[in-house]
């Protein structure tokens, strides 16, 4: 009887991460932040003209790289999205830097 009890309080799997459903949240996300800008085809976002975010899908994760600084040979970081976890941690990365690239400029 025991046994039975703690099947019944299983807890379900959370559903498959979507990466182009995120995808398209995650630019809509992105463009309602200020100073960023997208340009091109949408999978890149800039800073007075600077790249500092690239995003693509690929294998069920988005793979974004965000520029540690604005600059011309801009250094970037890697992180691979693969659940919504990740996908808020990411974007609260980017509203960290926003106010420190709009310092360094």
């Amino acid at each position: 009887m025991a046994d039975d009890a703690i099947d019944t309080w299983a807890v379900p799997a959370p559903p498959p991460f979507d990466a182009a459903a995120s995808l398209v949240a995650l630019r809509r996300q992105l463009r309602e932040l200020k100073p960023l800008a997208e340009s091109g085809a949408g999978a890149r976002f800039e800073v007075r003209g600077q790249s500092v975010i690239e995003l693509a899908a690929a294998d069920g994760r988005i793979d974004a790289r965000l520029a540690r600084r604005p600059a011309r040979a801009t250094e970037w970081s890697d992180h691979p999205i693969t659940n919504a976890a990740a996908l808020r941690r990411f974007v609260d990365d980017v509203r960290q830097r926003l106010p420190r690239w709009e310092r360094d400029e």
